[in-house]
C-alpha cells in the first residue's frame, strides 16, 4: 500500500511515506532534500551510480539534482523527507552561493535525530517558531566534511537554456527557439543538457512545469495551476505529478488545506 503526507511549514515541506510497488520517475528538486530511511532498503540512481540507503540512512540531494527512486525489494520502505527552499537553506547555514553535500548518504546519528525532529514538527503542525529553532539545529549538525563549497559550475549555455525554458512552462517546449539563441544544433543541445543535467531538456521541462505547478497549488486553486502551466487538463497534470511526487496535485493540495 502507498502512503504519501505532505505537510508544510515555513519553506519546507515534510513528507512522510511507506510503500513497496512505487517507483519514482527520474526527476529533480528545485529544493534541498534531506531525508531518513526508516524501515527497507531505499535505491535510487543518482550521477551516474546506483546508491542504497539502508535504515537510519540520512539521505542529501542538493537542487536539481537529478535521481529516481525506488524500493530494493517487495518488503518496501517507510521514510520521511523534508524539502527546503534553497534561499532558506543557505541562509541558516550562512552561505551566500549554493552549496553542495559531499556525499550522498550518511550515517550520522546527530544529524538523523534532528531530521526526524523537523519533520515530526511540520507533520504534526506544530508552530512555526518550534519549527525554525529545529531548522537551526538541524544545519548546526552539518561539519564541514558534509558541505562542498568548490564544484564545477554549470555550463554558461545551460544555464541560458534553463532560464529560456522556465520562461516558457505555459507554452510547447520548441527546441528550434532554444537551439537558435544558443547558435547550435539541436541534437548538439540535447548531447549537451543531459550530459551536464542527467536529464534531457523534455524531462527539464515538463519537472519545471510540475514544480511550478506544486508552488502555484500553495496559492491558488487547482485549475489555475492548470492554466499557468500549460497542462491540458487535470488528468494531465495529475499524472506527471504523482510520478515526482507519489501523488496526484489534487490530493497535495487536499494535505495544505
Amino acid at each position: 500500500m502507498e502512503k504519501f503526507i505532505y505537510k508544510m511549514s515555513s519553506g519546507i515541506t515534510a513528507l512522510s511515506a511507506s510503500f513497496t510497488d512505487f517507483t519514482y520517475k527520474k526527476h529533480c528538486h528545485k529544493e534541498y532534500a534531506l531525508g531518513v530511511t526508516l524501515r527497507g532498503i531505499q535505491q535510487y540512481n543518482l550521477d551516474g551510480s546506483l546508491q542504497s540507503s539502508y535504515k537510519n540512512g540520512v539521505m542529501l540531494f542538493y537542487p536539481e539534482q537529478a535521481h529516481d527512486g525506488m524500493a530494493h525489494d517487495k518488503m518496501g520502505i517507510d521514510y520521511v523527507m523534508l524539502y527546503i527552499e534553497p534561499m532558506l537553506f543557505l541562509e541558516t547555514l550562512n552561505k551566500k552561493d549554493i552549496v553542495r553535500f559531499s556525499s550522498p548518504i550518511v550515517y550520522n546519528q546527530e544529524l538523523e535525530k534532528s531530521i526526524l525532529n523537523l519533520s515530526s514538527a511540520i507533520l504534526s503542525e506544530k508552530d512555526e517558531a518550534l519549527c525554525s529553532e529545529l531548522l537551526l539545529s538541524l544545519v548546526d549538525n552539518f561539519t564541514s566534511t558534509n558541505i562542498c563549497t568548490h564544484y564545477k559550475k554549470d555550463n554558461a549555455l545551460i544555464k541560458k537554456a534553463k532560464e529560456i525554458i522556465y520562461c516558457k512552462l505555459e507554452n510547447t517546449l520548441k527546441l528550434d527557439d532554444i537551439c537558435k539563441e544558443l547558435n547550435m544544433s539541436k541534437f548538439q543541445f540535447i548531447r549537451l543538457f543531459k550530459a551536464n543535467t542527467g536529464i534531457s531538456p523534455y524531462q527539464y521541462f515538463l519537472f519545471c512545469k510540475v514544480n511550478h505547478a506544486k508552488k502555484l497549488l500553495k496559492e491558488k486553486d487547482i485549475y489555475s495551476a492548470i492554466a499557468e502551466c500549460g497542462f491540458v487538463d487535470l488528468s494531465h497534470l495529475n499524472k506527471h505529478f504523482k510520478r515526482i511526487y507519489g501523488i496526484t496535485a489534487f490530493e497535495y493540495k487536499s494535505h495544505l488545506n
